[in-house]
């Protein structure tokens, strides 16, 4: 009896080890280094949810730069030179002009309504439609959202449209389109490369995220004006893409947990920026002389208009774009029917 415990206790020991051999490795690049609030926990949280649930593949996480360049995650994803990427679409616009509808919306969808067009609706379907149409060998899963952005960080105080004509401004995605309109320039930076850039003057502003994460950055050390309300990002979406070759050879439980890891992501990453923007805002105004400003009804009608003729420009230059926008407006219509009547109107006080 005592040989038949060890010979079993061997095998279960042999077969255990055997397993964690078998265990599919993926090593995910982050557009989003680890210490940054909210952006960088995201990637690091979806980590640790997938691998404390799946016992057949082992996510590792990287840092911008460690294995790729933000800008360059996508096609180091599709050719399989990295096997996932977390991210935002947005980041894709050069290459693909509908990918930013994906990322954030000028004056769209917030996070609820978003995630019922993309769960609920036909944005996932055409999501992943995009990556397929442009020849783009990935897999990707909504995988995180935030509420609204602060709209930018400004050396100098904006009192009207003309106060913004030749600045040269980090801006994002779709939005960056709007101000390019407005007669500001713009580039796309990651997020390390912004604070440097403020600082030896090849930008004059720059948006990035949310308080608490601008605040890790600095950037309230070279601008003192913060302004609101995210016109530009009502909500911003956050991607998981896995070279589609990986995914494939997944069985369909293990498909399954990391989308269900994703979708645990969503909630958590969306919950850390609702709690833990407020206390960034007024250590802002309180110990680091930031002026909080709120765009004027005019300019944000300026913003408005100028982001209804970009979308017009850029549906009727690309026949995907106008069809994802289509869909997205009339699921928006239909949504307006809910959210214009269902919720209270914020207090006051």
């Amino acid at each position: 009896m005592k040989l038949k415990a060890i010979a079993l206790a061997t095998t279960a020991a042999t077969s255990i080890v055997g397993a964690a051999q078998a265990q599919e490795v993926f090593e995910m690049t982050s557009a989003f280094a680890r210490n940054l609030p909210i952006l960088g926990t995201a990637g690091v949280d979806f980590v640790e949810k997938i691998n404390a649930i799946s016992e057949e593949v082992e996510f590792e996480h990287f840092d911008p730069g460690e294995l790729v360049p933000t800008l360059e995650a996508l096609d180091a994803v599709s050719n399989g030179s990295v096997d996932a990427a977390y991210t935002t679409s947005g980041y894709w616009q050069g290459k693909i002009t509908a990918a930013s509808l994906f990322a954030a919306v000028p004056f769209g969808p917030e996070a609820g309504e978003f995630l019922g067009w993309m769960l609920y609706d036909d944005g996932a379907e055409m999501f992943q439609r995009m990556y397929d149409q442009n020849g783009y060998n990935v897999q990707v899963l909504p995988c995180g959202i935030i509420a609204p952005e602060t709209s930018g960080w400004f050396k100098n105080e904006i009192n009207s449209l003309e106060d913004l004509e030749g600045l040269n401004m980090r801006f994002f995605g779709l939005g960056a389109e709007v101000m390019q309109k407005l007669g500001v320039s713009t580039s796309l930076l990651a997020g390390g490369d912004i604070f440097p850039a403020l600082e030896r003057g090849a930008i004059d502003a720059t948006e990035f995220s949310m308080p608490r994460i601008d605040a890790r950055l600095g950037f309230h050390q070279i601008a003192k004006y913060n302004y609101f309300p995210g016109w530009h990002q009502p909500a911003t979406l956050f991607e998981l893409l896995i070279n589609k070759d990986r995914w494939e050879d997944l069985d369909e439980r293990t498909q399954e947990q990391i989308r269900v890891a994703c979708l645990a992501n969503i909630t958590t990453n969306f919950a850390e920026g609702e709690a833990t923007n407020f206390s960034a805002m007024v250590e802002n105004t309180e110990q680091n002389g930031v002026t909080i400003k709120t765009w004027s009804p005019e300019i944000l009608a300026a913003f408005e208009d100028a982001w209804n003729e970009v979308a017009a420009e850029l549906a009727a230059e690309d026949a995907y774009f106008a069809e994802v926008w289509a869909d997205l407006q009339e699921y928006r219509a239909g949504y307006k029917t809910w959210g214009d009547t269902i919720y209270l109107p914020r207090p006051r006080n």
